[in-house]
């Protein structure tokens, strides 16, 4: 309660393009480049107010020299797919964001570490793994901030996902279906709206398919991989006179997931149950089903000088992982029911305070409470000490439960000291107590200079500090299983610690003319107890460790045109990432494993040498194709790690993989129609092959498929 209490308190203190890059060292959001933002004109009154309020917003979290890639919704209808893929597939258009199986990416080498923010509030993390809780359908646009962030950024830094929605000043809405390979279907409806100073949008949709998660085997089917998924989002905003806006964001998403079946195979023999030792792998029948929801209540005022946004969230989410108890007791020695609930709620005040021409102060307090619960019962053999089966399964249960406080603040000073330079320094406090106490000062710090000729340049420097995932973290009593044919490889490993880096960041922007946009930029990162995450036993959760060192560097470019109805990128990242260590949660690896990473930088397992992605679409705005697109993407891969001569020490094959669209709209009845073509060379690629670090399974990517659409305006 007291805690609780603290949050209100701190609250009411202080209430009185695809893929290019833009360093905006001003408040106002920056000039639209391709392919960028789209902006509405004001039309009306109410919507005049509005506009004003969400530059207001927009001037509390600006880039201030962190490399910020910007999608909007016009141009992810653009894509293959449009706005029916999922969120993540279209981060892989971005640079340095490098795919994974299980629906995870990658950005500049990093795990996980990501944070998502709606309207520049926090979203709490959950502990879904497949599933996507963010439907594009709701994105006007979203950015991709990454580098050198400023102090208003923290906790999960490797790239923070800011999503502005759309808001219904239009009443009207559409309704839609999806469909196509893989037994696909996936209807959906939008309605937006204003009714005098009040404005809302909502949208819904459902989804089945029998390519749930990517495949374990590179057959042009997928066995046992069925989902059904359904998300609903709702927003509304109410404008109180001309300085002030109250908002209320809701989400939730449901999503059931088969776990895929490898064909052909039989348990090797080592354990029987009553006698039976034959269990055909097609017939498996593992689930995995995965709930979010979300709700977040903002209050904006603005005016003058000062603009100040306070909020409240909150999250639940909840996994849960049914196996097939005969069959993984006779294949792995184990069968475990898993349950993982967690809930999160909190509160963010963050303000902005234009001191003069040359100084505007920003600052801000964030407070979160996440309380995680924790419940398996196993069923497990017994075992002589030579690891062979001595008696028939019997049930381990292992519940536990704990709660973690989060505190940040943060205060900085965006400086001009010359006409076209920007120097943004500040700093961050962060502190967390759960599994482990550990706290942070992070200084921050931004140059960016503008010359003439289109050059931007901008260098920076950032202090992290980044908790392990809370509701990730394993609560297993390895004690409780030795003696059992689930016993962990070691009895010892510590909880995992927070990873603290100093992080540099250089890079240069060059604009040409009106068209063409040129993007360079270089990172190098040192972490201590660098954080990792692994799938360790038969439940897909991902469970987070530690190497005591880390090393990652990277340098990515981008190039974009935009004139008029045609859209060209083209992006190309490289990257290195080693640890050095595993300093936690030592007992899920191989002992010989631990002795060699004690002393030696390996790879990590997503480390992955070249990532690059393309696009191109154009519009027909005249004649008798009139309303048409065209477009295509690709994405490459060099590939991931594998184990080789020493852990991670291999990485599989090179892959690129290229998608069409065509669309068309007939305006007169508000109808859109689109086919897409995904993997049009059928191309037969592997993600992960099972081996590595902290992997669990292969992994596939999806075969040629086809895809049609139609939408309906109302």
């Amino acid at each position: 309660m007291r805690n609780t209490l603290l949050i209100g308190a701190a609250i009411a203190a202080l209430a009185p393009a695809l893929a290019y890059a833009q360093d905006a060292p001003a408040a106002p959001p920056p000039p639209a480049t391709a392919p960028t933002a789209t902006a509405t004109a004001p039309a009306a009154g109410d919507i005049v107010i509005t506009g004003h309020l969400d530059k207001a917003r927009a001037s509390i979290q600006p880039s201030l020299g962190a490399t910020t890639y910007t999608i909007s919704n016009e141009t992810i209808t653009e894509l293959p797919g449009g706005d029916k893929q999922q969120l993540n597939k279209i981060l892989l258009q971005l640079p340095g964001v490098v795919q994974d199986g299980f629906g995870q990416f990658h950005v500049r080498a990093d795990h996980n570490n990501l944070q998502y923010r709606i309207n520049g509030t926090i979203l709490p993390e959950g502990v879904a793994v497949f599933g996507q809780t963010l439907s594009p359908q709701l994105v006007d646009q979203f950015d991709l901030r990454t580098g050198a962030l400023p102090a208003q950024y923290g906790l999960r830094t490797a790239g923070i996902v800011d999503i502005t929605t759309k808001t219904g000043f239009k009443n009207g809405g559409d309704v839609s279906i999806y469909g196509g390979s893989n037994n696909t279907i996936e209807p959906s409806i939008e309605y937006g709206g204003s009714t005098g100073t009040t404005n809302y949008f909502l949208t819904g949709s459902y989804k089945r398919s029998d390519l749930g998660i990517e495949a374990v085997d590179p057959g042009r089917t997928s066995l046992h991989n069925r989902t059904d998924q359904y998300q609903a989002f709702a927003y509304a905003d109410k404008t109180i006179g001309d300085n002030d806006r109250v908002s209320l964001i809701g989400g939730y998403s449901s999503q059931r997931f088969q776990i895929p079946n490898p064909r052909g195979l039989q348990p090797d023999g080592t354990y029987n149950v009553g006698g039976r030792t034959d269990f055909l792998s097609d017939d498996l029948n593992e689930r995995q089903n995965e709930r979010t929801g979300f709700g977040i209540l903002s209050l904006l005022h603005s005016a003058g000088p000062f603009t100040v946004q306070g909020s409240l969230f909150a999250r639940y989410s909840t996994l849960d992982y049914f196996p097939d108890t005969l069959g993984e007791l006779l294949f792995n020695g184990l069968a475990q029911r898993a349950t993982k609930r967690d809930f999160t709620t909190g509160g963010q005040i963050e303000g902005v305070y234009k001191l003069s021409g040359a100084h505007t102060l920003r600052g801000g307090i964030v407070i979160t409470r996440d309380r995680g619960i924790s419940r398996t019962s196993t069923q497990v053999f017994p075992v002589d000490a030579g690891g062979n089966q001595t008696g028939q399964p019997f049930t381990i249960v292992d519940n536990g439960a704990a709660t973690e406080w989060t505190y940040s603040a943060y205060l900085q000073d965006e400086w001009n000291p010359l006409a076209g330079v920007t120097i943004n320094f500040g700093g961050r406090f962060d502190r967390y107590t759960g599994f482990r106490s550990e706290q942070q000062f992070s200084p921050r710090i931004n140059a960016v200079w503008k010359p003439s000729g289109g050059t931007t340049l901008h260098v920076g420097y950032a202090r992290y500090f980044s908790p392990p995932p809370f509701a990730n973290i394993a609560a297993t009593s390895v004690a409780k299983f030795v003696g059992t044919s689930a016993a962990a490889p070691g009895l010892t490993g510590d909880t995992p610690y927070a990873e603290r880096q100093d992080y540099f960041d250089v890079g240069f922007q060059q604009k040409i003319g009106e068209s063409i946009l040129i993007g360079l930029d270089a990172y190098h990162r040192r972490s201590r107890n660098l954080i990792d995450e692994g799938q360790f036993g038969a439940p897909i959760i991902l469970t987070p460790f530690n190497y005591g060192k880390g090393r990652i560097d990277g340098i990515e470019g981008n190039i974009n045109y935009k004139k008029g109805p045609l859209l060209a990128y083209a992006n190309f990242s490289y990257a290195k990432a080693k640890g050095e260590n595993i300093v936690s949660g030592q007992f899920n690896f191989d002992p010989a494993d631990l002795a060699y990473i004690q002393n030696h930088f390996i790879y990590l397992d997503h480390d992955q040498t070249y990532t690059g992605s393309a696009g191109l679409s154009y519009r027909f705005d005249g004649g008798v194709l009139a309303g048409t697109n065209i477009g295509g993407s690709m994405i490459y891969g060099s590939g991931l790690r594998k184990d080789g001569a020493v852990p991670n020490g291999g990485k599989l094959p090179p892959y690129a993989v290229f998608n069409l669209t065509l669309s068309h709209t007939f305006k007169r009845p508000g109808i859109d129609i689109r086919a897409d073509i995904f993997n049009i060379g059928d191309h037969i690629y592997e993600i992960r092959d099972g081996s590595g670090i902290g992997v669990g399974a292969p992994q596939f990517g999806q075969r040629r498929a086809f895809f049609v659409g139609v939408s309906k305006s109302f």
